[in-house]
C-alpha cells in the first residue's frame, strides 16, 4: 500500500483526511499548527456544517515528518510554494507524486522543482471553513463534493489510480484530459466569487445576491472567459454545467440571462466564505496574486484587458495593508 499524506491539512485538508480515514484509507494529516494537530489526535477531526461527524485521524506537525511518501496532497497557500515544495521533495519517494489541490495555476511552478512526471493537479468543487483546533465546517452541499484530476505531463503518473481511489473516498472524481481547461473553470469561479467574497466581506451567496456586487462579479467572469478565448483554452464544464454557455454573453439579452443565473449557479455553495476572506479576517496575506492576479497576467500575455480583476487585486492588497476593510462599500471602487 502506498504511503500518503495531506500537507497543509487545514479546513479542506482535514475534511478530506477525515473522509479518507472514515472510508478505510490510511493517510497522515500534516499541519504546522500544533494546537490543531493536538486537537485532531486527542479528539479526532470534528466535521460540522452541511455534514456532521467526528473521525479519529493520524495527525503530525511538519517537524515530525519522517521517511518517504508515495503521494502528498498539497493544500497550503501558494505564496510559499517554492520553499514548501523544495522541503517536501526530500520526503517524496523516487516515483512519488505531489497532488496540488491549490487554487490558481500552481502546477507549472511545482513541476519546475520536482519534474512534470511527479505532479498531478486537482480541482476541488467544494469549500470549508476552519472553526477552531480540530473543528472544520463543510460549507458546500453534500452532493457537490467532487474533484477534477489531471496531469501536466503526457506521461501518466504511476500513482494516478491510487490518488483517484483516495479522493473517491470523499466524492466523485473526473479524470480530466484537458486539465488546463479544468483549472480555468475553477479559476473563473474563484476569481469571481472568492474575489468578491473577500472584497465585500461576505459569503458567495451574499456577494451574488447584491445586485451591484453581482455586476462586478459578472465582469470578472467575463474577463476570464475572454482571456481563455484569446489563449485558445477551452474551459471545461463544472459538475456537468457548461459555465461558458451559461455565463458568457455577446448581446444585451444574453448578458441579462447571465446576470440572473449567477445566484442560481452558486446556490449549492452559497454559505461558502472565501479562504481569502478568512485570511484577511486573521490578518494574513491572501492568494489574490495567484487567483485574480493569474487572470491579469494571462490577460496581459494575450492582449485582453482585465480591469475588474485588476481592481480586485488592488482592493485586496489595500485591505491587507490596512487601508480598507472588507465591505460592500468597496464595490463603489469599481465604478
Amino acid at each position: 500500500m502506498s504511503r500518503a499524506a495531506i500537507y497543509g491539512a487545514g479546513s479542506l485538508g482535514t475534511i478530506l483526511g477525515a473522509f479518507i480515514t472514515k472510508n478505510g484509507g490510511q493517510i497522515d494529516l500534516i499541519n504546522h499548527n500544533q494546537a490543531h494537530v493536538k486537537a485532531l489526535n486527542e479528539n479526532g477531526a470534528k466535521i460540522v456544517g452541511t455534514m456532521e461527524f467526528t473521525q479519529k485521524v493520524t495527525a503530525i506537525t511538519d517537524s515530525q515528518m519522517s521517511g518517504k511518501y508515495d503521494i502528498i496532497f498539497l493544500m497550503t497557500k501558494q505564496q510559499h510554494n517554492r520553499e514548501v515544495v523544495t522541503f517536501l521533495k526530500d520526503y517524496l519517494a523516487s516515483d512519488g507524486v505531489i497532488v496540488t489541490l491549490q487554487n490558481g495555476l500552481p502546477e507549472i511552478g511545482i513541476a519546475e522543482i520536482v519534474g512534470e512526471d511527479r505532479v498531478l493537479g486537482c480541482t476541488v468543487a467544494w469549500g470549508a471553513t476552519m472553526k477552531g483546533p480540530g473543528v472544520c465546517e463543510l460549507t458546500s452541499s453534500p452532493d457537490s463534493l467532487t474533484f477534477g484530476l489531471g496531469a501536466v505531463s503526457d506521461h501518466v503518473s504511476a500513482h494516478l489510480n491510487e490518488v483517484k481511489e483516495l479522493l473517491e473516498m470523499m466524492g466523485p472524481v473526473e479524470l480530466e484530459h484537458n486539465f488546463i481547461g479544468t483549472r480555468w473553470s475553477k479559476l473563473l469561479i474563484n476569481a469571481g466569487f472568492s474575489g468578491m467574497s473577500a472584497v465585500t466581506g461576505s459569503t458567495f451567496g451574499e456577494a451574488a445576491s447584491d445586485r451591484n456586487s453581482r455586476k462586478v462579479l459578472q465582469k470578472i467572469i467575463k474577463e476570464c472567459i475572454d482571456v481563455c478565448k484569446a489563449a485558445n483554452i477551452r474551459i471545461e464544464p463544472i459538475q456537468g454545467k457548461d459555465v461558458v454557455k451559461l455565463l458568457d454573453y455577446s448581446n444585451p439579452l444574453k448578458k441579462a440571462f447571465s446576470f440572473c443565473i449567477i445566484p442560481v449557479a452558486i446556490r449549492k455553495h452559497a454559505l461558502l466564505k472565501a479562504s481569502m476572506l478568512q485570511d484577511l479576517e486573521h490578518g494574513k496575506k491572501t492568494e489574490v496574486d495567484s487567483i485574480n492576479g493569474s487572470v491579469c497576467e494571462f490577460g496581459r500575455r494575450v492582449g485582453v484587458p482585465t480591469p475588474a480583476n485588476d481592481k480586485v487585486v488592488e482592493i485586496i492588497h489595500r485591505i491587507e495593508a490596512g487601508d480598507l476593510k472588507p465591505s460592500f462599500d468597496n464595490v463603489r471602487l469599481f465604478q
